[in-house]
């Protein structure tokens, strides 16, 4: 019986070093919040046939645009383009901010837009267009192997532009560009060796940097 009278009290005398260990040890640590930024969609220009700025230029621009502190909710334009038909098909949606009223107007296209919280339309704009090549290589396989030889380039040419509208004051904010030209070459002394310039990537850094700097996301 003393044995275990002395066991309670040994327990007792532990059990709040215990229990603040136990609290110490689990304490959770909250990361930081990431700050909310403006709901915003990219989209694409389409006045002219042959004239449509890559899909993949614009899923680079949206994760750009997503990479900083504040990190703005980027609606994906597929998406936001069927909820609003036919109001942003080419031959309807609108073709400068002075039609943003009218648009606004339109049957369902205000209420979407306030129900997803969209304050920016960014319209993006241009291509990554081959300007020229030259060069030769030839490639040949015999009985003692295979090679190529020569040489070959080509230069790439990525212009774009990103026009902002606020949704909310029905206004342009203004625009903003991007232009990168690089020479690509493939040099080849029996096993060719491409040296890609990557033309799109950058100019897509340069757009998403002017962005963020201009709708303070960083």
């Amino acid at each position: 019986m003393i044995c275990v009278d002395k066991a309670v009290r040994w327990m007792r005398s532990i059990a709040p070093a215990v229990l603040l260990g136990l609290a110490a040890g689990v304490a959770p640590s909250l990361a930081p919040a990431e700050e909310e930024a403006e709901s915003l969609v990219l989209l694409r220009t389409s006045y002219l046939a042959g004239n449509r700025t890559e899909e993949a230029f614009v899923s680079c621009v949206s994760k750009k645009l997503r990479s900083g502190g504040k990190r703005p909710n980027v609606h994906p334009e597929r998406e936001f383009v069927d909820e609003l038909y036919p109001w942003l098909e080419p031959r309807t949606m609108p073709r400068e901010s002075a039609d943003l009223s009218e648009f606004m107007g339109r049957p369902g296209v205000g209420e979407a837009i306030r129900r997803k919280g969209v304050r920016y339309m960014v319209w993006l704009s241009g291509q990554t267009l081959r300007e020229g090549s030259g060069g030769s290589l030839s490639c040949a396989a015999g009985p003692g192997g295979a090679g190529c030889f020569g040489v070959a380039w080509w230069q790439n040419n990525s212009e774009y532009t990103a026009s902002v509208w606020d949704m909310d004051e029905l206004s342009d904010m203004g625009a903003m560009k991007a232009n990168v030209r690089g020479t690509s070459v493939i040099p080849a002394l029996v096993i060719p060796v491409p040296i890609i310039a990557r033309t799109r990537e950058k100019a897509c850094d340069s757009l998403a940097s002017q962005l963020r700097d201009y709708l303070e996301l960083d």
